[in-house]
């Protein structure tokens, strides 16, 4: 099934696309994604729509664990901040993530505006994997029942601000927390069994910025399958249905990336008005304009306290 959700007569409404991805049928009013996977009889029957409107997130996410798995991508977004940076041993141990907004999530044709204060904004090609069922320090055995399907994720990035930000030893945060744009359509696992090959799904992936492609990719690339992000994830806390966990971003998959090895903002940083479509096989085209920032509010820098190195109590 691959499902979409729009805003019809003021409502939210979730539908079913066609295998064009590029028309569909309305479910009946209240309905979303989990209650359909739920209850796989139930079948579309409202109004026939065309995807090429504006489209809300396929469904409302509880959360957003976003990875990075391509080794090409952190090669590269690590040389961004130091020219002379290599892989961290840590990387190969375990895939690393950090929580991201997911009350910032945009769907298909939505405006992304620019961070506040941000000059040197940016894409990132992602797929995200999508939890239908809840679950606890599960196995990668376990984990793979868990999924329930796929779609394409734009991480949005702030770099100068992601890389003041991390100096301090904690984020990224709001170099990351402006948008993340989800879509167009969610397509479940059932769909892509014919794609799998050793736990990995063989889709290629390409990013575009107004309408010139800067790189494509194989979601086969990643350096853990999905099911190994969803156990990693679990492990010692849940997951909830609804959550979801981003693969990190393909090689060359965003400007960053060259602009490490380049060392030089080339191609230019995201500008109002750029058009960015990230299209990945079978899963469709998720494209975002992009739009003003909103004005920087200014908060106060750190009173300086003092401090003394702490000694220990005694009572």
């Amino acid at each position: 099934m691959k499902f979409f959700r729009l805003m019809h007569d003021g409502v939210p409404r979730l539908g079913m696309a066609d295998d064009t991805l590029v028309a569909g049928r309305l479910f009946e009013e209240g309905l979303n994604v989990f209650d359909v996977l739920e209850r796989p009889w139930t079948v579309p029957s409202g109004d026939a729509v065309d995807l090429g409107s504006e489209l809300l997130p396929p469904f409302d996410v509880t959360s957003i664990r976003d990875f990075i798995t391509f080794e090409q991508h952190t090669v590269g977004a690590l040389r961004s901040v130091a020219a002379d940076k290599g892989v961290p041993p840590a990387w190969f141990d375990a895939p690393a993530f950090y929580f991201t907004n997911p009350h910032a999530a945009i769907g298909h044709n939505g405006v992304v505006p620019v961070a506040p204060g941000s000059q040197q904004f940016d894409c990132e090609l992602e797929v995200a994997a999508v939890i239908g069922k809840d679950g606890f320090n599960l196995s990668v055995e376990e984990a793979e029942e868990h999924i329930a399907g796929y779609m394409i994720l734009n991480d949005w990035s702030a770099r100068d601000l992601q890389r003041a930000e991390m100096t301090v030893g904690l984020g990224p945060a709001k170099g990351k927390d402006t948008a993340t744009s989800l879509g167009p359509l969610f397509v479940t696992k059932d769909e892509l069994v014919d794609v799998v090959s050793d736990g990995f799904l063989k889709l290629a992936m390409s990013v575009a910025i107004n309408g010139e492609v800067l790189a494509a990719d194989s979601l086969a690339n990643m350096a853990w399958s999905f099911p190994e992000l969803v156990a990693y994830a679990s492990r010692g806390t849940w997951v909830r249905r609804g959550d979801i966990l981003g693969s990190g971003t393909s090689g060359g998959g965003c400007l960053a990336e060259f602009w490490g090895w380049q060392g030089s903002l080339t191609p230019p940083a995201l500008v109002p008005g750029d058009v960015v479509s990230l299209t990945v096989e079978r899963l469709g085209t998720l494209t975002n304009v992009v739009g003003e920032a909103p004005p920087v509010q200014p908060v106060p820098g750190a009173r300086r306290r003092g401090y003394t190195p702490p000694t220990p109590f005694e009572p």
